[in-house]
């Protein structure tokens, strides 16, 4: 099996977008308030080329099977988001999601002292996984939400 992780190109945008709209779908959250439309969904390349962003894909045997990335949260110079991590259902449970996160985390720390993301109770399989990684809930949204129909925020210390 080839495995690899590399920075999002334009030629993965729809694919990803896809991967996005799918994923929420299968999950019941194709609703507005959600990354489902978000305007730029289907450009992440370019998004992700601003400064204090990444956005990575994951390559499995030549096919793209997810992708996460992060970038600045609203008005905070400190504070980044933890922004569409996203794997196919059918290759989830691999522990490639664990290889984003830990990617997206080790370059984060890089820009910004704490990473936020914004998530839905429903999701326990990610919720878990943030959680595994030092995420801490937070009783309301940060301020500068664009996901208002999420549920759960959470925010994680990174340390240098």
């Amino acid at each position: 099996m080839n495995l690899t992780i590399r920075n999002i190109e334009p030629q993965d945008d729809q694919t990803m977008g896809e991967i996005v709209q799918n994923s929420l779908e299968n999950r019941g959250l194709a609703i507005s308030g959600t990354a489902y439309f978000d305007p730029y969904l289907f450009h992440l390349s370019e998004v992700y080329k601003a400064k204090k962003s990444d956005y990575w894909v994951l390559e499995k045997n030549g096919k793209i099977i997810g992708g996460g990335g992060f970038g600045p949260f609203g008005r905070y110079k400190k504070i980044g988001e933890l922004q569409k991590l996203y794997i196919l259902d059918e290759e989830q449970g691999n522990g490639y999601a664990h290889m984003l996160m830990k990617q997206i985390i080790e370059t984060a720390k890089q820009d910004y002292e704490e990473l936020y993301i914004e998530t839905f109770k429903s999701l326990n399989t990610a919720n878990q996984l943030y959680l595994k990684y030092g995420f801490v809930s937070l009783s309301q949204p940060l301020e500068g939400s664009e996901h208002g129909a999420c549920d759960t925020w959470l925010l994680k210390k990174l340390s240098k």
